[in-house]
C-alpha cells in the first residue's frame, strides 16, 4: 500500500525513520514540513495525508505544544510508535574530526549530546531545524568545517561520512511519535491498522483532554474514579488556559485491558468535567530496542 505521509523535517529525520518502520511494508511518499503546526494543517486539508509527530521524549519529557497543535487541529490519534533514538557525527568526505569548527543540528539533539560535544574543544554550536536537513545544507554548501547531528540513515542518504555514531549521552533515549489522521477518515485508518494477520491488535490506549471547575478536589475525584474502573494513568500534562488565569487544560493518556469498562470510566467523568475531547483510542506502541 502507498501511504503520504506528512512529517517534520526531511527524508532521513526520526520523523521520516518512524513512519517507515511504523508503516513497515508499506511504500512511504513523505511531505516534508517545516514545522508541527505545517505538519497538522496538511492532514487537516487532505483526508488522504496522514502524519507523524512527536509528542514525548524520555530525556526532554513531553512537547507540550504539540498536544495542543492536534486539538486545535481535529485531529485524531490512530497510533503511536516509540523510536530508539541514536545519534551520528557526520561530515564530508574526507574531513576529519579535528577540521571541524561547527556542529549543526536540532537543539534536542544537540542537547542530548552533550557528553560527546564537551570533549571537542573550541567548536561552535548552532542549533538548526532539523537533524538531517543540518547534513543536507552542509553536503549542499561543501562546508568542509562543519559537521552535523543526525541520524546514520541520513548520512547516507545526503552522502556524508561518519566521524562517530552512537554519540547521544543517554543510551536509553526514546522518542514517542504520534500517528494522526484526518477526522473524516480515521476509523477507516484505525480498522485498516487493526485487521489483518500483521495488525496492531485491540484498542488499549486513549488520549484525552479535559478542564475542570476551579474548585478544590476537582482533580482528585476524576483521578478517583478513574482508577476505581482500573485505568492505568500513563501520562497527566497540564497546560494553562489563556486568558482564564489559574485554570488549567489537562492532558491525559490511559491504558486499559477492558475496552467497555473504559468506556464506563469516561462515562463517570463526563459529569465533572467542564470541556471534554477524546484526542483518539489506539493500540499502544511497541518500544524498540
Amino acid at each position: 500500500m502507498r501511504r503520504r505521509v506528512a512529517i517534520q523535517g526531511i527524508g532521513g529525520c526520526n520523523h521520516y525513520i518512524a513512519a517507515k518502520a511504523f508503516f513497515a511494508g508499506d511504500e512511504i511518499e513523505s511531505i516534508d514540513c517545516d514545522t508541527f503546526r505545517e505538519l497538522a494543517d496538511r492532514v487537516r486539508r487532505d483526508a488522504g495525508i496522514l502524519g507523524i509527530m512527536a509528542i514525548e521524549n524520555t530525556i526532554a519529557g513531553s512537547i507540550l505544544q504539540n498536544y495542543q497543535i492536534i486539538r486545535e487541529s481535529d485531529l485524531v490519534v490512530v497510533g503511536e510508535y516509540k523510536l530508539r533514538i541514536e545519534h551520528s557525527l557526520v561530515a564530508l568526505p574526507g574531513v576529519d574530526i579535528h577540521q571541524i569548527k561547527e556542529v549543526n543540528s536540532h537543539p534536542m539533539a544537540l542537547m542530548q549530546c552533550t557528553e560527546f560535544l564537551d570533549k571537542l574543544p573550541n567548536v561552535k554550536l548552532v542549533e538548526k531545524d532539523d537533524t538531517a536537513g543540518s547534513a543536507k545544507w552542509i553536503k549542499e554548501n561543501n562546508l568542509v568545517d562543519h559537521a552535523a547531528i543526525c541520524p546514520s540513515g541520513a548520512a547516507e542518504l545526503y552522502g556524508m561520512n561518519i566521524l562517530a555514531s552512537g554519540i547521544e549521552t543517554n543510551k536509553r533515549n526514546f522518542t514517542r511519535f504520534l500517528v494522526l489522521a484526518n477526522r473524516a477518515v480515521a476509523k477507516d485508518i484505525l480498522a485498516d491498522l487493526s485487521s489483518g494477520e500483521g495488525g496492531l491488535g485491540a484498542i488499549n490506549k486513549s488520549s484525552m483532554v479535559f478542564t475542570l471547575p476551579h474548585s478544590s478536589g476537582s482533580l482528585s475525584k476524576v483521578l478517583t474514579i478513574l482508577s476505581f474502573y482500573d485505568m492505568n494513568l500513563s501520562m497527566i500534562q497540564s497546560l494553562p488556559i489563556v486568558g482564564k488565569e489559574w485554570e488549567y487544560q489537562f492532558y491525559i493518556n490511559l491504558l486499559f485491558d477492558d475496552y467497555q469498562r473504559y468506556k464506563l470510566a469516561i462515562d463517570a467523568i463526563l459529569p465533572l468535567c467542564k470541556e471534554f475531547k477524546i484526542l483518539g483510542e489506539y493500540v499502544e506502541g511497541r518500544q524498540t530496542v
